[in-house]
């Protein structure tokens, strides 16, 4: 069934039958650069496999250590047009001098099956899917600190001046679009985070439900939030943090 479908009717708290989107079984984890999205999303599917997390399509070139299917699809551009072209991609978005993007078909047929789905992708992608999936939950996935944000993404000490200033630039813009999410989870501890968003995930239907989290927001390019407490990162591309 094509993502912008609905299907199925679910009980209301009433006991009446009301319209169940499929794709309120879809949660989309998004936020900047360097923020711990990847390491979040691992500990998610260690603790909960009944989760199906989306395996995204790269043209980039496999890391030491990765495995094609698991990290990623890793195909060459040739390929990825190939894709874009049939329609085979949910969305799709160029990072880094590299283009990533979601299959669609597993997708759509985890979220018939009545899966739970998490997509971990980037701010263009989060916004695609949002338009054809209006159902879908977008979280937004925070720092403690614009300075924790920025050691994280220095302290990797890997990337040239140039680079680094583009990945600084582009948190900015990142961090100023969190008002467009539905929830906003600060990642001060993978365990909590991970925990929150499970909960979200397996209560997706439940629009009323509220974390008392500290959220906050970006002002005119800086940042503030709660006191800094410090992570460790993955490597850099779409979607580590």
């Amino acid at each position: 069934m094509p993502i912008s479908e609905q299907r199925g009717r679910r009980p209301s708290p009433s006991g009446a039958a009301v319209a169940s989107p499929v794709h309120s079984r879809l949660t989309v984890l998004s936020g900047p650069s360097g923020v711990g999205k990847s390491t979040v999303v691992a500990e998610l599917s260690r603790a909960c496999p009944q989760i199906w997390i989306s395996v995204s399509v790269t043209t980039r070139r496999p890391r030491p250590g990765e495995v094609d299917g698991r990290e990623y699809h890793f195909v060459d551009d040739d390929e990825f047009d190939r894709l874009i072209a049939s329609g085979a991609l949910l969305e799709w978005a160029r990072f880094a001098g590299n283009r990533y993007g979601t299959p669609r078909e597993p997708l759509n047929a985890k979220l018939e099956a009545g899966v739970a789905c998490l997509l971990e992708i980037d701010l263009a992608g989060a916004r695609q899917v949002k338009r054809v999936a209006p159902d879908a939950r977008l979280v937004f996935l925070a720092p403690p600190s614009w300075e924790e944000l920025v050691r994280r993404l220095t302290g990797r000490g890997t990337e040239p001046a140039e680079v680094l200033d583009r990945r600084l630039a582009a948190a900015r813009e990142e961090l100023a679009a969190a008002a467009e999410f539905e929830v906003t989870l600060v990642n001060t501890s993978v365990e909590d985070v991970c925990r929150q968003l499970v909960a979200l995930i397996e209560d997706c239907d439940d629009r009323s439900l509220n974390f008392a989290l500290p959220v906050w927001k970006a002002e005119r390019g800086r940042h503030s939030g709660p006191p800094d407490r410090r992570r460790h990162h993955q490597p850099a591309d779409r979607r580590a943090s």
